[in-house]
């Protein structure tokens, strides 16, 4: 006889008593090992360079992990960085977005490529959330992907050298150096 496993919903995630980071995919409780040097790093300079566009052309806010985004019931997840434009601000409640932002950026580690990849991919594609950043350390890669009729299309890709731009954050580019700390 399998052994039904639990269904973890908002409610059982508000209930951890710890200090340990999780999102709920679907349902399943992940627990998040704390980020390397070098994921930390590059989210540093990419938020940095985020938030100082997004404050100057006053587009909403920026915020960095770790930050509860509610998709559903059953889906809590915290993206490295998160966009929420002036509009979608009013979904901030309590502390954490309930709702899609407007744009994730998720920075792969070994242990997440398969989740941030294929299973946040589908997640966040499904949820209508316009635009999803890939950022690869090991490549020295980004991918941007925006919604297009419910479904993800690549819109921007550089690796090794090169610029990335936004659709969401309009004339908002980075160059891969200022990422990577090659510049």
């Amino acid at each position: 006889m399998k052994v039904k496993e639990k269904v973890w919903t908002y409610k059982d995630y508000l209930e951890l008593n710890d200090d340990k980071r999780y999102e709920v995919i679907n349902g399943r409780l992940h627990k998040m090992p704390a980020p390397h040097f070098e994921h930390q790093d590059i989210l540093g300079e990419l938020f940095t360079i985020m938030r100082i566009y997004v404050k100057r052309k006053d587009l909403g806010k920026i915020i960095s992990a770790p930050f509860d985004v509610i998709l559903s019931e059953d889906t809590i997840v915290q993206p490295d960085i998160v966009f929420i434009s002036k509009g979608s601000l009013k979904n901030v409640k309590e502390g954490r977005l309930f709702g899609s932002p407007d744009l994730v950026v998720e920075v792969v580690s070994p242990t997440s490529y398969h989740r941030d990849r294929y299973e946040k991919f589908r997640i966040y594609e499904e949820a209508g959330i316009k635009e999803y950043w890939i950022v690869y350390p090991g490549e020295k890669a980004i991918e941007v992907w925006i919604l297009k009729e419910g479904k993800y299309e690549l819109y921007s890709i550089a690796s090794g050298e090169g610029k990335v731009k936004s659709e969401v954050l309009k004339g908002f580019e980075v160059d891969l150096k200022e990422v990577f700390n090659e510049g």
